[in-house]
């Protein structure tokens, strides 16, 4: 009898998994069900109780990094919550109450956004990246399969066509489940040498590969022509790092990708660089193109599909349309039909300002989707500067006649600085969207502040070392090693940028230290695993003693770029906050069915604003909504404030808020157990440095009294 209960609960809990959550009470995926809704129909916890939810339990891994982004999403399953943690390892919580079950140490220091859950009705399993290695692992007892991929793992460097032991691929985003199948993207240098960034599919059950999908086309496969010949043998990415999401019942998985290496100068790889900036939609059981879109033609901007996409159905002249949503760093949405891909608004290609950089050839047109407007501003004028202070202001003002660009798709010039609004971290972000499938509202929180960068002439270098860390390194950490401090960036705001100075970094770090976080990559760093040992050497060598004489490397590559990217600066005054006029973040609400907006409000605070009088200014964000059928939008994501909100879904009213022990920079689950309603986060911080004043976290349950 308890065997058939069982049974009956794994069927219940797949069925869930694979479609919408429906009566589910559970949240037994990423994104909470396959089709990437991010909605739950309970409705325990709603509008009229919600000021009453109160803390139900914490838990603390004890493995968190210091100031470490850590963005996971927990899954549950039958009650049980499992989730990764900061420190690489997998955990099992009783969902009531927050107790460990069990846990299993990967021994890897690299963690994903969370876990993928599969069944067949019978046996079941997790699958748990961490770094290059994919896990599975028994949900009883905490053990890994021993009989998975190679020797108990997946190791996402095979399988590529290139030497495994020098490609840099590390899975962020879990997989998604089609059937028997685990598909999955992964993360690649962003710089030249970068790892292919093929979409691919195992057995969910040997860690076998099942398909490949090639992100960059190789000779007589579609999009092979807007490629240089051969591009595919030197160049890299146009990944998926963002997350996938499943049409279960046509069979198609929609995979948004990333920008091409190197990203910001494109000379060798001329052409519109098909599929990188892309929404694929493949079948699921074979990989096969089913029909894309090109959000963004030859990128040189980073712009990046950022987050996953969501499925849902519209009405469209009085019937109902099965549509997929995707939006984007520059603060669109784009949707489509599911089944062929035609817009559900129209897109009109507008000619485009092109490069001046030597070499850069730029392409005429882009995409703009009439509908929705955008949700994040695309347009920065004189007026809207900050007003923050007089003095604050009038520093804008002045930095703003120095500025070159300030609308979409302006190339970067040598030399002078040019304005990304909204900047390099969107407008929309890794967070994800959430759905509520009874309306067709998408929920989707954006940044809304200004960055800028240029272009210089690679600097020649006299060592191996000094070469690989300007072509590597330097775009981050900034040509003399000082981090993102930069004349149009506060230094107050290097400390969680994300990108910190290397200056003194032989007094902080060992060599072996410093090796393995180049390695294995660490927080928003990717691992460069492709750097050849004497390179890793000498380019440590050269960050912790200075440039060392030694014989350079044979003739140039098709790798080595004549420019190269001078970094990555946010716009803030000199007190440290954005340069631009609030709001600096925001929640969004958007009807798809008509394309027009339900709200908009912003999103955020900084305490010590609002203890001035300047509330409401909305903040950078990272972490995504859920929506319930209660009435609610749950999101943390702000970076300063530390606050989980509660907004009325139908019209963007705060309901409820709690201060908790840090930024709850993750996307929320909620998930009944024993007949009452959980909402839980991880609130890990990571975003804010210093300024967020702590370096605590801990695993977040609410839940009515």
């Amino acid at each position: 009898m308890r065997s058939g209960i069982l049974t009956f609960l794994l069927l219940a809990t797949v069925a869930g998994a694979q479609e919408n959550a429906g009566a589910q009470h559970d949240w037994p995926a990423y994104g909470g069900d396959s089709q990437g809704t991010r909605y739950s129909t309970l409705t325990q916890i709603n509008r009229s109780n919600v000021g009453r939810l109160q803390i139900a339990w914490q838990f603390d891994p004890g493995d968190s990094v210091p100031n470490g982004r850590f963005q996971a999403q927990p899954i549950v399953v039958a009650g049980v919550l499992y989730t990764v943690t900061p420190g690489g390892s997998v955990a099992a919580l009783d969902g009531a109450t927050g107790i460990l079950k069990w846990s299993w140490k990967s021994g890897e220091r690299a963690a994903g956004r969370g876990l993928t859950y599969w069944t067949d009705g019978n046996s079941q399993r997790l699958l748990a990246g961490f770094g290059r290695y994919i896990y599975a692992i028994d949900v009883v007892s905490g053990k890994p399969f021993t009989d998975f991929g190679r020797s108990g793992r997946i190791d996402l460097h095979f399988d590529l066509d290139r030497d495994p032991e020098q490609q840099s691929v590390s899975l962020t985003t879990p997989g998604v489940i089609y059937k028997d199948l685990y598909i999955v993207g992964g993360r690649t240098s962003e710089s030249l040498p970068a790892s292919l960034g093929d979409v691919r599919a195992y057995d969910v059950r040997t860690g076998q590969l099942r398909w490949t999908f090639h992100t960059i086309p190789r000779p007589g496969e579609y999009g092979y022509e807007t490629w240089p010949e051969k591009a595919w043998t030197y160049t890299g990415a146009a990944n998926n790092w963002a997350g996938m999401a499943v049409d279960v019942k046509r069979g198609i998985v929609y995979v948004p990708t990333g920008s091409a290496a190197a990203d910001f100068y494109g000379a060798n790889r001329a052409g519109n660089n098909l599929f990188a900036n892309t929404l694929l939609a493949l079948d699921a059981a074979t990989g096969k193109r089913i029909w894309h879109f090109q959000a963004v033609k030859h990128d040189i901007w980073d712009r990046d599909f950022p987050s996953p996409p969501t499925l849902v159905t519209v009405k469209r002249d009085g019937r109902n349309v099965d549509a997929v949503a995707q939006t984007t760093k520059h603060g669109f949405v784009f949707l489509f039909d599911r089944a062929n891909g035609t817009p559900l608004f129209p897109i009109e290609y507008r000619r485009v300002p092109r490069s001046t950089v030597e070499g850069e050839v730029t392409a005429e047109t882009q995409p703009f989707p009439l509908k929705p407007a955008p949700y994040a501003r695309q347009r920065l004028t004189a007026e809207m500067l900050t007003t923050r202070t007089p003095q604050a202001h009038q520093w804008a003002v002045e930095q703003f006649k120095t500025l070159h660009g300030a609308s979409l798709f302006v190339p970067f010039m040598v030399g002078k600085e040019t304005i990304v609004f909204p900047g390099f971290d969107g407008g929309a972000e890794w967070g994800g969207s959430a759905l509520d499938p009874t309306t067709g509202v998408l929920y989707v929180n954006a940044n809304d502040i200004a960055w800028t960068s240029s272009m210089r002439r690679t600097a020649p270098a006299t060592s191996l070392g000094r070469q690989t860390y300007l072509s590597q390194c330097a775009s981050c950490h900034g040509e003399n090693m000082s981090g993102r401090s930069t004349k149009f960036s506060a230094p107050e705001a290097v400390a969680g940028s994300g990108f910190p100075s290397l200056i003194g970094i032989a007094a902080r770090r060992t060599p072996g230290q410093i090796a393995a976080i180049i390695r294995n990559g660490s927080g928003r760093m990717p691992a460069f695993a492709s750097l050849p040992p004497n390179t890793l050497t000498r380019v440590i060598q050269y960050m912790t003693s200075g440039e060392a004489k030694e014989a350079m490397r044979g003739a140039p590559s098709s790798t080595d770029l004549k420019y190269n990217f001078t970094g990555y600066h946010k716009w803030y005054d000199p007190d440290g906050y954005p340069a631009v006029a609030p709001p600096w973040g925001t929640l969004n609400a958007i009807d798809l069915n008509s394309g027009d907006y339900a709200w908009k409000i912003p999103l955020g605070e900084y305490p010590e604003l609002a203890a001035q009088g300047l509330k409401d200014t909305g903040t950078e964000n990272y972490g995504g909504p859920i929506v319930t059928a209660g009435g609610l939008v749950f999101i943390g994501a702000t970076n300063y404030d530390r606050k989980f909100r509660a907004f009325d879904k139908d019209t963007g009213k705060l309901l409820w808020e709690a201060v908790m022990v840090n930024s709850g920079n993750a996307t929320p689950i909620t998930y009944e157990v024993n007949g009452k309603q959980f909402v839980v986060i991880a609130a890990f911080g990571g975003y804010a440095g210093a300024r967020a004043g702590t370096a605590k976290g801990a695993f977040v349950a609410f839940a009515l009294p």
